[in-house]
C-alpha cells in the first residue's frame, strides 16, 4: 500500500501567520491527519475475533463509536472507540467522529458488560469533542458524558485508554477516566481546540499556533504533568505514514500496562483509578 503524503494542515492549507513547524501545532496536525489509523484501523490490526455490540438499548445506534467484545492475544477484552471516517460519506454515516449521548450510552453498556464479565476494558479516544447539535442537547448530552465518568471511575474490571489522535474536551473523557492512560506520541489531549482557544482569548484566528503552545495539550507535556502514564512511539513521520508499525507499538503498550492490572482485586482496581484522577491538578509549594 503506497503511504499517503504528509500534510500542512488537516485541510491541506496552512492559515495565515501559522507556522506548521511549530512543535505543538504540527502535533495537532498530525492528531487530525485524514491518512491516520481510526479506532477500526487498530481493532483490525491488534484484536483477533473483533464482534462488535450496536446499540444503546434506549435510542439507537450511534455510529461515531464502536463497540465490542475481542481478544488481545489470549485475553479476552472488550473494545470501545470513537470512529472517524475516510471521505465525507463516511464522516456523515459516523458524524465526523463526535459522539451523540446514545454513543456514550452504548459505551456504557459495553463497559458493564466487561464488568459484569470480569473482563477489561479497553478504549480509544479520537474526536473533536462531544456532538453539541439541539438533538444531543435533547437527548441528555451532558448528563451522558456525566454519568460515563462516574460509573467508569466506579467500574471494577482494569481499564486503559489510549488517545490515538485528537482528545477534544469531555467528548473524549466521557471514554477515559482509566487506570492507565496512554497517548500516542503525535496525539493531543485538551480541554479546548486551538481554534476555539484562540477565539475565547484574542478573538484571532491567527493566534491558533500560540494556543496550541500555551494549552500544553502534547503527549509529552502531558507525561510530564502526570495526566498520561506512557507516550507511544510512532513510525517515522507519524502513524499515518505506516498503520501496520503504530498498531504494533500500540499492541504492545496495551499487553504491557494489561500485565501491570490483572490480578488486582475490584477495590484496589477502584482505588487506583480514583487517586490517579484525583491527584491531577494538586500544587504542592
Amino acid at each position: 500500500m503506497k503511504a499517503p503524503k504528509p500534510l500542512a494542515h488537516a485541510n491541506g492549507k496552512k492559515p495565515k501567520g501559522e507556522d506548521a513547524s511549530s512543535g505543538a501545532w504540527n502535533k495537532v496536525q498530525l492528531a487530525r491527519h485524514p491518512q491516520r489509523p481510526f479506532t477500526l484501523d487498530y481493532v483490525q490490526r491488534i484484536f483477533t475475533d473483533f464482534n462488535e455490540i450496536h446499540g444503546d438499548r434506549a435510542f439507537g445506534d450511534d455510529q461515531a463509536i464502536v463497540a465490542g467484545f475481542a481478544y488481545l492475544g489470549g485475553q479476552a477484552v472488550f473494545v470501545v472507540g470513537q470512529q472517524k471516517g475516510r471521505d465525507t460519506k463516511e464522516n456523515i454515516k459516523r458524524n465526523f467522529g463526535m459522539p451523540n449521548p446514545e454513543g456514550y450510552r452504548k459505551a456504557l453498556r459495553v463497559m458493564r458488560m466487561g464488568e459484569k464479565f470480569k473482563k477489561p476494558v479497553l478504549t480509544f479516544i479520537d474526536t473533536p469533542g462531544a456532538y453539541p447539535g439541539l438533538g444531543a442537547e435533547e437527548r441528555g448530552q451532558s448528563e451522558a458524558i456525566a454519568r460515563n465518568l462516574l460509573e467508569m471511575a466506579k467500574l471494577k474490571t482494569p481499564v486503559i485508554a489510549a488517545v490515538i489522535g485528537e482528545g477534544g474536551s469531555g467528548g473524549a473523557l466521557g471514554i477515559g477516566v482509566a487506570n492507565k492512560v496512554l497517548m500516542m506520541e503525535n496525539s493531543v489531549y485538551s480541554v479546548i481546540s486551538p481554534e476555539g482557544c484562540a477565539a475565547i482569548l484574542w478573538n484571532n484566528r491567527e493566534m491558533i499556533r500560540q494556543a496550541s503552545e500555551v494549552l500544553r495539550l502534547t503527549a509529552q507535556d502531558l507525561l510530564s504533568f502526570g495526566i498520561v502514564d506512557e507516550v507511544v512511539p510512532e513510525p517515522e513521520g507519524g502513524a499515518h505514514l505506516n498503520h501496520d508499525g503504530a498498531a504494533q507499538n500500540l499492541k504492545k503498550a496495551l499487553e504491557k500496562n494489561l500485565k501491570t492490572l490483572i490480578g488486582l482485586s475490584p477495590k484496589a482496581l477502584e482505588e487506583q483509578r480514583y487517586q490517579k484522577f484525583r491527584a491531577m491538578g494538586v500544587f504542592q509549594g
